[in-house]
């Protein structure tokens, strides 16, 4: 039996939103729908969202789900976070966003709020009327598990997206491996090439940093007769990241550097969001209810985050 949480048992048994929404009759409101999974493979969602043109803003939104608890609990959590943004704010949205409005989701039905994340992306790429290039690599690559039609475009995407580590995780969030297992020999090579990928984008980034700020300097030295004193030095600009990038310096220094010592004391930190600046994380096991928590956050994470990643970053705790 599953551990839901209230929010996810009150949306199953009170699901809002259900349903469909009628072509628009009122100039200027589009009606479109975006759909993902399949009847035969378990679970099937199709994704209603009613938009104002001129805005691109999501004046409704209702599902239509067929699967498990979690699935129409997912569903249901997705019209509710979506109504009321704009297309480019809803395309923000990620499958951790909808379980954390549930209040959290097993692990293993991680891959209903995937679907939702998808579905989404489907309906506002298709009323855009471009393709989604990423779902459409999903369906066209090398069909990995035969079981539940998954491609390896989509599990190497949703490692890359979500930082997975492990077979079972992937199986959890797009039930690939979940099957007559004979594929998972395959879903351990793809982790192992997106982590080889990700660690060689991480490395690519930081050399890149490190030669610009030394170019930087050497220049600096060429022009200037007497070198000032260290007061008067201005600091080198920052490096600019895309939020990608961010994200993938943090999660290798957590995972090299951070957690292997607070996985020692029987503590863990996950990271949950990057919001500019501000690292969102989660403490966990000894960690999460140690009284010196604050410390463990400014010293042994943020400033190793600081030295490695960028010296602007602040890391705080999340609840949950």
């Amino acid at each position: 039996m599953w551990e839901y949480t209230d929010k996810v048992l009150d949306l199953f048994y009170n699901p809002v939103n259900q349903g469909t929404i009628e072509p628009a009759a009122e100039p200027g409101v589009a009606v479109v729908f975006g759909e993902v999974g399949s009847i035969a493979c378990g679970d099937a969602l199709r994704l209603h969202l009613k938009i104002k043109e001129d805005q691109e803003k999501i004046l409704d939104a209702r599902f239509q789900t067929f699967g498990c608890t979690s699935a129409i609990a997912s569903s249901s959590a997705l019209t509710e976070i979506i109504k009321g943004k704009t297309l480019d704010q809803a395309l923000q949205i990620t499958n951790h966003d909808i379980a954390d409005f549930l209040g959290g989701l097993p692990e293993a039905k991680m891959h209903c709020s995937v679907m939702g994340q998808e579905a989404l992306e489907a309906a506002i790429y298709k009323y855009r009327g471009i393709a989604v290039a990423d779902h459409d690599d999903d369906d066209e690559g090398t069909l990995i598990c035969k079981c539940y039609g998954v491609t390896e475009p989509r599990i190497k995407r949703v490692i890359r997206d979500n930082h997975l580590t492990t077979v079972e995780q992937v199986t959890n969030y797009v039930k690939a491996g979940g099957g007559c297992s004979s594929c998972l020999a395959d879903i351990e090579d793809l982790i192992a090439e997106v982590q080889q990928e990700l660690a060689v984008a991480a490395v690519a980034v930081k050399t890149a940093i490190a030669e610009e700020q030394g170019s930087r300097g050497a220049g600096e030295q060429v022009v200037t007769a007497a070198p000032p004193l260290p007061s008067a030095v201005a600091p080198l600009p920052l490096p600019i990241l895309t939020n990608i990038q961010k994200i993938t310096l943090i999660q290798q220094v957590l995972d090299s550097e951070i957690r292997p010592l607070l996985i020692a004391d029987g503590g863990d930190v996950q990271l949950h969001d990057v919001e500019g600046d501000r690292v969102l994380v989660k403490l966990q096991g000894a960690c999460g209810s140690c009284a010196s928590s604050n410390a463990t956050l400014k010293y042994a994470i943020e400033a190793k985050l600081k030295d490695l990643v960028l010296p602007t970053l602040v890391v705080q705790e999340v609840g949950g």
